[in-house]
């Protein structure tokens, strides 16, 4: 599992926008900045979309007076979905990102699988990533709905 101090691995996302499919790579989105990467297990699912999200979205100006240049919400979804979720969640200062075959996941280690419910999908957590390496991890206990909180993330930055 990724961990304090440790580069985030290649890969390469799909996000879409207005302007039409996008496919940002990591060192596009993280190389000399300063971000927030929350991850969810999916898109429309009841913590993600009752707090976890909404949480990142009102306390999003916060975070970029604090220096955050992004905060980029990640799930193993399809671009189109999350995108969805987005627009429905106001989400505009937020990039919501796709990792469809959740290479990303994996490669960090966060993977988990649901088996028939939803298959692989990610853990929820929340990592501080600053010009590519991890300065903060937090990955939430199963159930559990605390260390990766908008909330919890604004005291660390």
């Amino acid at each position: 599992m990724i961990q304090q101090g440790d580069k985030l691995p290649e890969a390469t996302f799909q996000w879409l926008t207005n302007d039409g499919m996008q496919s940002p790579t990591t060192d596009e989105l993280f190389a000399g900045k300063k971000v927030i990467l929350f991850a969810v297990p999916g898109a429309f699912t009841p913590t993600c979309s009752e707090a976890h999200l909404p949480g990142y979205v009102v306390n999003a100006d916060k975070l970029k007076e604090k220096g955050v240049d992004s905060i980029i919400c990640l799930a193993v979804n399809d671009a189109f979905v999350m995108k969805a979720w987005g627009d429905a969640q106001n989400a505009e200062q937020i990039m919501m990102l796709a990792d469809g075959d959740a290479a990303f996941t994996k490669a960090v280690g966060l993977d988990m699988d649901t088996s028939a419910f939803g298959g692989i999908r990610s853990q929820r957590y929340a990592i501080l990533v600053e010009d590519g390496v991890v300065t903060q991890c937090n990955v939430e206990k199963p159930k559990e709905f605390e260390a990766s909180k908008a909330e919890t993330m604004l005291e660390l930055v």
